[in-house]
């Protein structure tokens, strides 16, 4: 199959090099990830509360963190190349190769926090002997934020430092 125009513009936005300083080194690919993890964690805990509890409050904050995370995205897209962004057809057998791995790793990371996520919720019915349905929607919906991000979360990770011109 022949890549589109679409495939073509999209292969060059996720290849840009002008913003590669900053998620040139393992140091600054972590702190990427861990800040995206935190406005994450942050703009996703804030909606949740805006949603099942009293008052829009906090629905200010979410506007607050979504631009800096929209930002962070583009960086980790821009860090992995496209890796989970781009069609199969616009990356080589390397890149197809370590989109799997990083996929595989990720659904074992999202498993296991299914399980603990499972496991808390039980933990807190019991002990607050209160009905599960008042925690099972706000869980689901962080869990499945997770699940969304782990595989960007992980290649952000897993990604090696492009070699420099002395090492090649």
């Amino acid at each position: 199959m022949t890549a589109t125009r679409y495939d073509r513009r999209m292969y060059a936005v996720m290849n840009d090099r002008r913003a590669a300083a900053a998620y040139a080194t393992v140091p600054r690919r972590r702190l990427i990830v861990g800040a995206h993890i935190a406005l994450t964690v942050t703009g996703v805990g804030a909606w949740i509360s805006t949603v099942f509890g009293s008052g829009y409050g906090l629905l200010v904050l979410v506007a607050a963190v979504m631009l800096p995370w929209m930002l962070l995205t583009g960086l980790l897209n821009g860090s992995t190349r496209g890796l989970l962004e781009l069609r199969g057809r616009m990356l080589d057998e390397r890149q197809l190769v370590e989109r799997d791995r990083v996929r595989a790793l990720a659904h074992r990371i999202t498993l296991w926090l299914l399980v603990a996520t499972a496991f808390g919720v039980g933990a807190y019915g019991v002990l607050a002997d209160a009905p599960l349905q008042t925690a099972v929607a706000p869980v689901l919906v962080g869990v499945l934020a997770a699940h969304w991000m782990m595989p960007l979360w992980v290649a952000g990770l897993r990604v090696q430092d492009d070699l420099g011109d002395d090492e090649e």
